[in-house]
C-alpha cells in the first residue's frame, strides 16, 4: 500500500485506505450454514461505520477504553476498527480468561465498556460491575445489530461525526492496551500507539512475498494476542482475505474447506501435525512403510538443498516428484493443499519439527517478537530461512546483544511502556530507547538470530552450570511419545523432567506390548516408562553431562490452559507448574 507521509499513520486511516484501495479479494470469509462465505468490502465498511456512529451515540468519546472479551471472529475485527475510527482505545481480553483476570484487566485499564461474546462472559462481567465503577457499557455480540441501528440514526443526524473524531486522532495517541498473558504474576498492560501498530503492519511492504494481495489467511489465533492482532490488521492492509476460525479444535477441518495460502500459528499446531505424520509412519508396515521412509529421506535431502538455495541434481529432482506424488503431497493436502506460507511465533519451534515438515513441502517460517515490540522484530523469509533460528532482523529495526547475551531491540514499534507502572517500564526500556527483551540470544555471521532461552528461565545447577530448559523441552516434545515437557534443576545437583504423553503414540506402544488402559494408567506402566526413558536417552546423547536429564516422572494428563498450566498462547507457565507439581519434583530428588 502506498503511504502518504502527510497524513497521520493511524489504524482508522489504515482501514479507510484499505477500503479505498479497490482490492479484488474480499476482506473476510466466515463460516455459515451454506459453507465459508465472503464478506465484501462494502459490507465490512458499512458495519465499521455504523458501529463507530453507534459508539458515539452511546457516549463513547476519544480516549475511552473499551474491552473486547470474545473469540476470533468477524465481529471482533470490525468492532476494533470502529473503536480506532473514533479514537477509543481497545482492551482485548482472552475469552478463556478467569473472572479474576477479567476483573483485574477491566479495573486496571479503567474500561468504560466491554463487548462480550457468550452468556458466561456476560454473567462474569455482571458479577463484577458493582466493583468496577468506570464500566458504564456492556454490549454482547448479539446486541451489535441494535448498536448498528443506533449508529444509522446517529449518522443521519450527524453524518460527519466519525470523520471528525477520526481526524483528531494522532499517531502517538493510544490505540490499544494489550495485557501480556504472563507466565508469572499478574499481567502487565502494554501501551501501544497507533504509530506503533501502523509501523509494524507497514513493514510487510519491505518483506517480499511474505503476505501479498489475494492471499487467504486462516486466522484461529486469539485476537487478544499481538500475533493474531497483527494478522487481523495486515489482511486489509495488503488486500488479503482473512478467514476466521473461532474454534481451534476445528482448524484442520477449516483448512480443508478454505484451502488458505497463509497459516499463522503457534508451534503447538505444527507439533501436532508432526506427531500425527510420524505416528502414521511408525504404524505403517511392509511396502507402505518402505515407500514412506524412502519418500521422507528424499524430502529431507531436497529440503537441505532448498534451504541453502542450491539446485536439485536431476536424479534427486526425479525422485522428489515421485515421492511427492506417492507420499509427500498427502500431508500437504491435510493442510488444505495450497499453503504458501506457514508462520510460527509466540513460542519456540522445534528444529526437528520444522525440518521434517519441510521435507513434506510445508515450509514453516519462524519469527520472534514480544507484545512490547508490537508483535515481531525478526522473521525467516521465503527467500532466506534457517531452521533453528527466528530469522533476521526486520527492516527498520535495530538489534544487538548486551554483555550477558540478552537481545536488545530498538524500533518505531517499541511500545510506550506499561500502563501505570513506571518501575516496570524503566526496567524494560533503556534511556536511549532500547527494549530489554529478557531473552538470551545469539546472532550468527549471516545475521540469523537464535533465541536460547528466557533470561529469567535459565537454570543454574548446584555446580554452577547454566542450562537453557526450553531447548531441552523442545527436543523432548519432538519425540513421538511425548506431548509436553517441563525441565527443572535450578540450584539442584542435576536436571529432572515432568513429561506428558501423546495419546495416540502411547496407545500404539501399549498395543504393541499387549497392555491396555486409560492414559493415566498407561503413564504408570513399565512399558511406557521404558519408551519414555529411551526418548530421554536419545535427547541426552547430544548433550553435555550437566545438560542431561537424570530422572523423570510421567504425569497422568497433558498440560492444559483450563488448568492454568499453559497461557492462552500455549506457553508453559513454568513457575506455576513447578509449584503445582512440587511434590512430584521433590520425589524425583528424594530418590537418591
Amino acid at each position: 500500500m502506498t503511504v502518504d507521509p502527510v497524513r497521520p499513520r493511524t489504524i482508522g486511516r489504515l482501514w479507510q485506505d484499505a477500503v479505498a484501495a479497490g482490492h479484488a479479494a474480499p476482506p473476510y470469509r466466515v463460516e455459515a450454514a451454506a459453507g465459508w462465505q465472503p464478506v465484501s468490502w462494502t459490507e465490512a465498511d458499512t458495519a465499521v461505520q455504523e458501529l463507530a456512529h453507534g459508539l458515539l451515540a452511546a457516549g463513547i468519546v476519544p480516549g475511552d477504553r473499551f474491552a473486547i472479551l470474545a473469540g476470533t471472529r468477524l465481529e471482533w475485527a470490525l468492532f476494533d476498527f470502529a473503536l480506532a475510527s473514533i479514537g477509543a482505545v481497545s482492551i482485548p481480553i482472552y475469552p478463556s480468561s478467569s473472572p479474576r483476570d477479567i476483573s483485574y484487566i477491566l479495573g486496571h485499564a479503567r474500561a468504560a465498556g466491554i463487548l462480550v461474546e457468550t452468556p458466561a462472559h456476560q454473567e462474569a462481567v455482571d458479577a463484577l460491575r458493582a466493583e468496577l465503577g468506570n464500566l458504564r457499557h456492556m454490549v454482547s455480540v448479539d446486541d451489535l445489530a441494535a448498536l448498528r441501528a443506533r449508529g444509522r440514526e446517529h449518522a443521519a443526524s450527524d453524518p460527519a461525526a466519525v470523520e471528525r473524531a477520526g481526524a483528531a486522532v494522532g499517531e502517538d495517541d493510544l490505540f490499544t492496551v494489550i495485557y501480556t498473558s504472563g507466565t508469572t504474576g499478574s499481567p502487565k498492560g502494554c501501551v501501544i500507539t497507533h504509530r506503533n501498530y501502523y509501523a509494524m503492519t507497514s513493514i510487510i511492504d519491505e518483506l517480499e512475498q511474505l503476505l501479498v494481495a489475494g492471499d487467504e489467511i486462516m486466522l484461529y489465533l486469539p485476537l487478544a494476542h499481538t500475533f493474531g492482532r497483527l494478522m487481523h490488521l495486515a489482511g486489509p492492509y495488503v488486500g488479503a482475505t482473512v478467514a476466521f476460525c473461532p474454534d481451534p479444535a476445528r482448524l484442520l477441518e477449516a483448512l480443508g474447506a478454505v484451502r488458505p495460502t497463509v497459516l499463522p500459528s503457534v508451534p503447538r499446531v505444527y507439533e501436532k501435525v508432526h506427531a500425527a505424520v510420524m505416528e502414521k509412519l511408525a504404524t505403517a508396515t511392509g511396502l507402505e512403510r518402505a515407500i514412506s521412509s524412502w519418500a521422507l529421506r528424499v524430502g529431507l535431502r531436497a529440503g537441505e538443498l532448498r534451504m541453502d538455495s542450491r539446485p536439485l541434481p536431476l536424479p534427486l529432482g526425479i525422485q522428489l516428484r515421485l515421492a511427492d506424488r506417492l507420499v509427500l503431497a498427502k500431508v500437504r493436502a491435510r493442510l488444505g493443499g495450497r499453503l504458501r506460507i506457514c508462520l510460527s511465533g509466540g513460542a519456540p519451534l522445534s528444529r526437528d519439527v520444522a525440518t521434517t515438515l519441510h521435507a513434506f513441502g510445508v515450509t514453516i517460517l519462524e519469527g520472534y517478537g514480544l507484545t512490547e515490540v508490537t508483535a515481531a522484530c525478526s522473521v525467516n523469509l521465503p527467500s532466506a530461512y534457517r531452521f533453528g533460528t527466528v530469522g533476521k532482523t526486520l527492516p527498520c529495526f535495530e538489534t544487538r546483544l548486551a554483555e550477558d547475551g540478552e537481545l536488545l531491540v530498538r524500533s518505531e514499534t517499541v511500545f510506550a511502556g506499561y500502563l501505570d507502572d513506571d518501575a516496570a517500564t524503566g526496567d524494560a526500556l533503556t534511556a536511549d530507547g532500547w527494549l530489554r527483551t529478557g531473552d538470551i540470544a545469539t546472532i550468527d555471521p549471516d545475521g540469523f538470530i537464535s533465541i536460547t532461552d528466557r533470561k529469567k528461565d535459565i537454570i543454574v545447577t548446584a555446580g554452577g552450570k547454566n542450562v537453557a530448559p526450553q531447548n531441552l523441552e523442545n527436543e523432548l516434545k519432538a519425540q513421538a511419545l511425548l506431548s509436553q515437557a517441563l525441565v527443572v534443576g535450578d540450584r539442584r545437583p542435576y536436571l529432572v523432567a515432568l513429561l506428558t504423553l501423546d495419546e495416540a503414540a502411547a496407545a500404539r506402544i501399549a498395543a504393541e506390548q499387549g497392555i491396555a488402559g486409560s492414559l493415566a494408567e498407561l503413564a504408570t506402566s513399565a512399558g511406557i516408562r521404558a519408551a519414555a526413558a529411551a526418548a530421554i536417552a536419545k535427547v541426552n546423547a547430544e548433550r553435555a553431562r550437566h545438560e542431561q536429564i537424570k530422572r523423570f516422572a510421567i504425569l497422568p494428563h497433558d498440560f492444559t490452559q483450563d488448568a492454568g498450566e499453559l497461557t492462552p498462547t500455549l506457553k508453559l507457565r513454568r513457575r506455576y507448574c513447578e509449584q503445582l507439581y512440587a511434590g512430584e519434583i521433590e520425589a524425583l530428588y528424594r530418590a537418591d
